[in-house]
């Protein structure tokens, strides 16, 4: 198999004209497949009309050939490996050797023709999501089109009528295909390059699976009870940071293939709303955030200007989705003492070790044994200790001097000194009394006296 870097590696950037050109009298246009989890950031284009690439954490985009003024992409449904973390590998499908698949990218105006190679074990078809298109090239299986059966090609061909940030993924056996991680992202950039420009443009979706420790395929019937939620199919520590030179334009582009919600929470900054699927956000329409939910099946953009330097925490605010490997059955045991009950099991399992007692924040600490493929609950680790995330979470860098065009990561910030909270040695202040007549009508009294006896007291001393 070609990987994307065997192929820049070559040294033509995006595969120059010529190796396309001695191809294209071949038939079809060259996959390229990424075997990596590392995020490939694009070369700008040297074919068809300028634009600034987008940068797809953990995931890359799809070079294209020219052939007579059209731009031709070649995306091949198949099964995938998928490394979700460190020792853990997710059996899953997708397109062109990863899930999700890699973001294909154009320019308003162009022709694109997209060969779509079924190497699945049953029919698909790729519906464009939220582009405008001829209803032939929609790609609903039986309504628009047959489906692609196993071992076949077929053909996509439309203009790219408008910008934007669109999605593409089956629509056939869409709830088998889509819970195994068939999608992608489709980002049309403006003919205008002086319209809307940034100098950093990162784009993830948002995934959801439900894997039981030990094992590596999905179970695709679930609807509620994923244990794994996932940015680009990696979960938190794993999942690329964010990295951002101080001042640079920022956007970021979020889409959501899951079956709920996502409040997507960004630190230390608010920002712009900017861009949905349905369109650019009007200036004197956009509105501002610190979290954005991105409802399911959509996409929402946003962009701000990286003035404040840090390692800024991005991740979604539903509790559990910052978990890993979850149970949903597990007894709340805050408050109680398992002393006994630890040393019964011990006499039949030494090693055990009780826990939820006091929260669940112990088990980020302790590298407790676990069943093969599978990966901690709560896990990653920065410079004041443990983080206890995983899952939806990750970390925009931003740094003062990092070169234009370069995303390694900066490592960690070094906050300048008196700027991170610190511990409080001397005495603690006396707790605050409540002035008389509160603010649900009583008075002060001593502890311990309800309301009416205080109110007794205080009439036998009138």
């Amino acid at each position: 198999m070609v990987s994307r870097r065997q192929l820049i590696g070559a040294g033509a950037a995006l595969v120059g004209a010529a190796a396309w050109s001695r191809t294209s009298a071949m038939g079809l246009p060259e996959a390229p497949t990424m075997d990596s989890a590392a995020t490939q950031v694009p070369p700008v284009p040297s074919q068809g009309p300028h634009y600034n690439p987008v940068v797809t954490l953990n995931g890359w985009s799809l070079p294209f050939r020219m052939n007579n003024g059209v731009k031709e992409f070649h995306l091949v449904a198949e099964p995938v490996e998928r490394e979700m973390g460190e020792g853990m590998t997710a059996y899953l499908w997708g397109y062109n050797g990863q899930s999700p698949g890699p973001t294909i990218e154009c320019v308003e105006g162009d022709r694109v023709r997209i060969f779509v190679s079924n190497k699945l074990p049953e029919h698909t078809t790729v519906h464009w999501h939220g582009m405008i298109l001829p209803c032939g090239m929609d790609g609903v299986t039986g309504l628009t089109q047959p489906p692609i059966p196993s071992g076949k090609t077929f053909v996509y061909e439309f203009d790219a009528k408008k910008s934007g940030t669109f999605m593409y993924h089956p629509h056939g056996d869409e709830m088998v295909q889509m819970a195994m991680g068939m999608m992608g992202f489709f980002v049309i950039h403006p003919k205008d390059p002086n319209f809307m420009p940034v100098d950093r443009d990162f784009v993830f979706l948002l995934s959801a699976y439900d894997i039981d420790p030990g094992t590596y395929v999905p179970r695709v019937m679930e609807m509620t009870d994923f244990n794994l939620w996932a940015i680009n199919s990696r979960v938190f520590p794993d999942v690329a940071p964010l990295v951002v030179r101080k001042d640079d334009r920022v956007r970021i582009r979020v889409g959501n293939l899951t079956m709920t919600n996502h409040p997507i929470h960004m630190h230390g900054y608010d920002f712009e709303v900017t861009c949905t699927d349905g369109g650019w956000v009007r200036p004197e329409a956009r509105w501002p955030e610190v979290t954005i939910d991105i409802p399911v099946g959509a996409m929402r953009a946003y962009e701000f200007d990286a003035v404040y330097e840090g390692d800024w925490a991005l991740h979604c605010h539903k509790s559990h989705h910052t978990m890993n490997a979850m149970g949903h059955e597990i007894p709340t045991f805050i408050g109680m003492d398992k002393t006994k009950v630890a040393k019964k099991i011990r006499q039949v399992q030494p090693d055990y070790m009780p826990m939820g007692t006091k929260g669940m924040a112990d088990m980020a600490e302790m590298s407790m044994p676990l069943p093969d493929n599978t990966i901690p609950m709560m896990t990653g680790w920065g410079q004041f200790g443990s983080l206890e995330m995983g899952g939806m979470f990750t970390v925009v860098k931003v740094r003062e001097g990092i070169e234009k065009g370069s995303y390694e990561d900066p490592g960690e910030y070094r906050h300048p000194p008196g700027t991170v909270a610190y511990e409080w040695t001397g005495a603690l202040p006396e707790a605050p009394s409540a002035p008389a007549g509160s603010a649900d009508g009583s008075s002060l009294r001593p502890a311990g006296k309800s309301a009416s006896a205080a109110q007794a007291d205080h009439s036998g001393h009138e």
